[in-house]
């Protein structure tokens, strides 16, 4: 009989992948990939590299998804490395001032400013900020304001999204850091950025992996 196969990444469970096939009646037997949700948080969110490369992999999303300028954690990393305060860098992180430094290599102008999420949403553009979860300093990009949450580009966790409250509880200094340049290309509030935040639990479970499904028809020997 044919069968439709369904060959899924477990969103929540963890790196293994289980599979899953049983025969439906269709016009032929077919294949259904799926992205897991933990994989789908970074399709947008670089990840980082290592404990105190946040800033580099917040950078290099901000380019990469937001300006449509692709580079990669690792380029960010070393060209702000090399330019900066390297015992600095080792014991604190990069700063806002390296990153400011990179972007002007790059022939981007960028300022931090103390303003409220209200003013990303008015002229739509992302920000970089500085978040302290659980005693941490962390860089995350703001990548979307809606609804009363606040869309993050966590580079240790992936695309996540909280309560605007929870938010303004752990942002440090208040500071938005942006690309006061480029505005006409900049991308924020996506849709396919805010799929994998959804709010109910089935949603969570279904709904936006299932956005990611591809069917491709599998081998038959019927």
């Amino acid at each position: 009989m044919p069968g439709i196969f369904l060959v899924l990444s477990l969103a929540a469970g963890g790196p293994s992948a289980g599979q899953l096939s049983f025969p439906i009646d269709v016009v032929g037997p077919y294949t259904l990939q799926v992205t897991s949700l933990k994989e789908a948080r970074h399709l947008s969110t670089l990840r980082q590299q290592y404990d105190f490369s946040c800033g580099s992999a917040a950078l290099a999303t901000l380019l990469t998804h937001h300006y449509g300028t692709r580079v990669s954690e690792q380029d960010v990393f070393v060209a702000m490395f090399r330019n900066g305060d390297q015992a600095k860098i080792r014991a604190e992180g990069f700063s806002l001032l390296d990153m400011k430094r990179y972007l002007a290599s790059r022939g981007y102008q960028a300022d931090g400013f103390e303003a409220p999420l209200e003013a990303l949403s008015a002229v739509g553009i992302p920000a970089i900020t500085l978040v302290n979860e659980n005693g941490y300093n962390h860089f995350v990009v703001v990548k979307g304001v809606r609804d009363g949450r606040v869309l993050l580009g966590d580079p240790a966790f992936g695309t996540r999204a909280m309560p605007r409250e929870q938010f303004e509880r752990i942002a440090q200094e208040k500071i938005l850091f942006v690309i006061r340049s480029h505005q006409d290309i900049a991308r924020f509030n996506r849709a396919e950025d805010w799929r994998v935040a959804p709010r109910a639990p089935i949603e969570m479970g279904l709904r936006a992996p299932l956005d990611m499904v591809r069917f491709v028809r599998a081998a038959s020997d019927f």
